[in-house]
């Protein structure tokens, strides 16, 4: 069986309080389990409850070993690897795979500055966990027992890997931090920038990177997207790396996605206001069912929610 479970849904920073308690404010987290085998998606300040989860059920059935996938470094898909209770039993063992944005970089050295005197009073060598640290790029992975990781850039402001686990015939993908891509030359015609040949090259690479997105979209059970804006509010935020709701509901219907978890929310979005937007697009979708168009079944990711593939 290939199952998520949100353990942080929030983007940008976490947002404790009476208006979050439903869906969740901890930052980016996804527990994934093929049958056993334990990933871990990003480790924002989810991974602290998953650490205790872990701790109070897992350890019970012997050493927590587990595969860390980091979409990215953005301090908060990172910021809750100090708190992450199981990096200090030394049974223990991390394997940590992610990208880096500076070659001269480690994901070791990226993740350790966190790490020091001046922010935190643990530094990296007194974790007793036995943990690897591997820096990916674009790639496929066989991680043993059938269970296949594929690799995919991502439209963000740094180096953005989304994930596509693939476990006996089935898939979850992730595609967060992410925007689709789009022309950046200028094309308007009295723009004094503008360049017919740049204009018509840039338009071409923007819908080749988006067909090839789509493709590593194709066919998942899951798929697990980035809705930290709605359309309108995209307007005056292109650029910094966050996609829609309505575009995720474009892609999930043109990939044959079975099931969209809209993930990555606002911090400044409350409950009742995630609630709506959900029964919003949910209404939007069936009525894209009734004019015969390809329909997924679409969750807004809470804190709790288990999906299996």
């Amino acid at each position: 069986m290939l199952s998520a479970r949100f353990w942080g849904v929030r983007g940008s920073i976490p947002c404790p309080g009476i208006n979050t308690v439903v869906f969740g404010g901890n930052t980016a987290c996804i527990e994934i389990r093929a049958d056993e085998r334990l990933i871990i998606v990003d480790m924002g300040t989810g991974i602290r409850p998953l650490g205790d989860w872990l701790m109070a059920h897992d350890l019970k059935e012997g050493p927590i070993t587990a595969d860390i996938f980091i979409t990215h470094t953005h301090w908060d898909h990172i910021m809750g690897f100090p708190v992450f209770s199981p990096m200090f039993i030394p049974t223990s063992k991390f394997h940590i795979r992610g990208p880096v944005s500076y070659e001269d970089e480690t994901l070791m050295s990226i993740l350790s500055q966190q790490l020091s005197y001046r922010y935190w009073p643990v530094r990296l060598h007194e974790l007793a966990a036995q943990i690897e640290y591997s820096t990916i790029h674009e790639t496929s992975l066989d991680l043993g027992r059938g269970l296949k990781v594929v690799t995919k850039y991502l439209n963000h402001p740094i180096l953005c890997l989304g994930y596509r686990f693939e476990y006996q015939g089935k898939s979850i993908v992730t595609a967060y931090d992410f925007e689709p891509y789009r022309n950046i030359f200028p094309v308007d015609k009295d723009d004094p920038d503008y360049d017919e040949a740049a204009a018509r090259e840039g338009e071409a690479t923007a819908q080749e990177e988006n067909e090839r997105v789509l493709q590593f979209f194709k066919g998942a059970d899951v798929l697990i997207y980035d809705t930290h804006y709605t359309a309108s509010e995209y307007e005056s935020k292109k650029g910094w790396g966050h996609s829609t709701f309505e575009q995720a509901i474009i892609s999930a219907r043109e990939a044959s996605i079975k099931k969209l978890i809209c993930f990555h929310h606002d911090p400044n979005r409350t409950d009742s206001q995630l609630e709506e937007l959900e029964d919003f697009y949910r209404t939007q979708i069936r009525h894209g069912a009734a004019a015969g168009n390809r329909t997924p079944d679409l969750l807004v990711a809470r804190e709790g929610l288990t999906i299996e593939a």
